[in-house]
């Protein structure tokens, strides 16, 4: 068994306006002899700090969406193994052993340790994700907000744990959570096979109140203090955010208006 070698892997990252975040999840990647920067035209500092890494290469395409953001990712990659990574995401110090330790499969997940402004929480509802795969054998599909990674093949667990650390305003968090509410909406919608937890959200005005007692004390983050709890109000804020969207459109259609 050689494990994955540091050299077969490119790390992609998707940004846009991730100057908060993307210094120190490039500190984290400079094992890599090339990292993909996919941008989609930042207008802040991500570029001038992505461009001061010399393993880093920018590449620029306008974005549409995130499935067809990553694949396009994807083709930039002249490796066998992708490890795809978002701009907040920061793999751990012991990267290179991690991967050396591996059986070769066709892909990998991995699962993540939430960080409220570098303070890590005991618990979160972050899902794991497949994030290291053969390049050749992977495509991504859209996921409600976000993408989802298709490995044509066996797909285990990494043992992996990423710092999902996000640094950008607050304000920022309260825009996209509105854009990703009717994303959501859409998925609940028109998927008919949706899994326990989205038919759960499709449950008006439930789902938020459950999701902030599960975090607080299921998760029992409440033992993490503000940090704990400035994490459980979000997703209390996210739930209800969607809640307000399903419930917009029911009564749209009760009253017979176009969305």
């Amino acid at each position: 068994m050689t494990g994955i070698l540091a050299s077969s892997v490119t790390p992609i990252v998707l940004t846009y306006n991730e100057g908060s975040n993307i210094q120190a999840t490039l500190e984290r990647l400079r094992w890599a002899p090339r990292v993909v920067v996919l941008d989609s035209f930042s207008t802040d500092s991500t570029l001038d700090i992505a461009n001061g890494f010399p393993n880093v290469e920018v590449v620029q395409r306008k974005f549409d969406c995130h499935s067809n953001q990553a694949n396009y990712g994807l083709e930039q990659a002249r490796t066998e193994w992708v490890l795809s990574l978002d701009a907040d995401y920061l793999v751990p110090l012991d990267i290179e052993q991690k991967l050396a330790d591996l059986d070769e499969a066709t892909g990998y997940s991995a699962t993540f340790r939430y960080c409220v402004y570098g303070r890590p929480l005991r618990a979160t509802l972050y899902p794991s994700r497949t994030l290291l795969y053969r390049r050749q054998a992977a495509h991504y599909v859209q996921d409600g907000h976000t993408q989802r990674a298709l490995v044509d093949g066996s797909v285990v667990s990494s043992g992996i744990v990423i710092d999902h650390d996000d640094h950008k305003p607050l304000s920022h968090w309260f825009n996209a959570q509105i854009k990703y509410a009717f994303l959501e909406a859409d998925k609940i919608k028109s998927n008919c096979n949706l899994s326990w937890k989205d038919r759960l959200r499709s449950k008006i005005l439930f789902a938020p109140f459950l999701n902030l007692f599960y975090c607080l004390f299921a998760k029992r983050l409440i033992l993490d203090g503000w940090a704990g709890i400035f994490y459980s109000t979000q997703r209390f804020f996210a739930e209800l955010i969607l809640s307000l969207v399903l419930l917009d459109r029911k009564l749209r259609q009760w009253i017979g208006l176009n969305e």
